[in-house]
């Protein structure tokens, strides 16, 4: 029985030490994408894709509301949390921003953005491009603090995440006719040139781990059952429509970022992080993972609100913890720590790679 036990804590002592290891290899976290991954870059620019007043941030620290376009944290935050690197991630257009916290990490993701160049323009918001431009002020502002070589090491064992193409779809694709022209299979392909040439110039300034999530299952966003189903309160499951959209995306996103992947050097490792099983499964198995409500909201109705929509005069549900959506696109601070903690094999092969 002794032996018995002194394995066990010496197992437990080895998983640690190997969590413990990961944190180390990571200098910092730069996130980039849409609103699943803004802290509120969106405050600092005029958008009306807002979500800094209540009742988002409801379930925050101290309630308050960041612009974080949920009840609580993100799943970056988990992330970067999980690495050692900080609670919450912040913005980067936060103009209070220390040198010391900046160091670390920060997002650059604006919510409404895609990586079609039309998609922000739509909303107003920061385009990917310019956030990499943002990116390459920071890393100056980086170089004046820790000098050219510690800057290239600090970007080599950095952590870039990037979230988008939700919106290209939803805000753009299927609800205005300016990319028409195009069909599903060569809209996805269109979007992923500008993938592709993103990554690449994030594997110039230095980027060596770089993580890339999918798109959800699109049809089972509330938003877009409430748009497109034919009985609104009667019949709301997902449209299969939209989501197998998503899924002939997503499998020719994983076969480019393999080719992509063996075309770097440097040591550089990309890796595909699935969302549309994680979320589909909470979805379609919601009575097994504690969730009551998988088909709207808890911000108003559901049905139709997000951002100025969901606003202080909406009524919100008592028990976010039972929704999988916040708001009518937005997972709730659970749905998130759900999809972050799926993921994070993944995250640790990426960053121990």
């Amino acid at each position: 029985m002794q032996t018995s036990k002194l394995l066990l804590l010496l197992l437990l002592s080895c998983f640690v030490a190997t969590i413990e290891g990961s944190k180390k290899q990571v200098s910092a976290m730069y996130v980039f994408g849409d609103s699943t991954v803004d802290p509120g870059n969106n405050n600092f620019i005029d958008s009306a894709f807002r979500s800094n007043f209540p009742p988002y941030g409801r379930d925050f620290v101290n309630q308050v509301p960041t612009g974080r376009f949920t009840n609580g944290k993100l799943g970056t935050d988990f992330i970067a949390s999980y690495l050692g690197l900080k609670d919450l991630l912040p913005p980067y257009l936060d103009p209070n921003l220390t040198d010391k916290e900046i160091v670390t990490g920060v997002s650059f993701a604006s919510a409404g953005s895609g990586f079609d160049p039309l998609t922000p323009t739509l909303g107003n918001v920061i385009s990917i491009p310019k956030q990499l431009e943002y990116f390459k002020e920071y890393k100056k502002r980086l170089e004046g603090m820790l000098g050219n070589r510690k800057t290239e090491y600090h970007m080599n064992n950095a952590f870039f995440f990037i979230s988008a193409g939700t919106n290209d779809y939803v805000i753009n694709y299927f609800s205005v006719p300016i990319r028409r022209n195009y069909t599903p299979l060569t809209y996805g392909q269109f979007l992923l040139q500008h993938v592709k040439d993103f990554i690449q110039n994030l594997w110039k300034e230095g980027a060596r781990k770089i993580a890339l999530v999918g798109v959800p299952p699109m049809g089972c966003l509330p938003i877009v059952i409430t748009l497109n189903s034919h009985n609104l309160f009667l019949e709301r499951g997902c449209i299969d429509k939209y989501s197998a959209v998503a899924r002939d995306y997503n499998i020719m996103l994983q076969h480019e970022l393999f080719l992509m992947q063996l075309n770097f050097s440097n040591g550089a490792k990309i890796s595909y992080i699935d969302i549309y099983e994680p979320l589909n499964n909470m979805i379609q198995s919601h009575e097994n993972l504690g969730f009551d409500e998988v088909d709207h909201g808890c911000c108003g109705s559901g049905y139709i609100e997000t951002t100025f929509m969901c606003n202080g005069f909406s009524l919100v549900c008592s028990d976010p913890s039972k929704f999988v959506f916040w708001d009518s696109i937005h997972p709730t601070e659970k749905a998130y720590f759900r999809l972050f903690m799926l993921a994070r094999p993944k995250i640790d092969a990426l960053i121990n790679a």
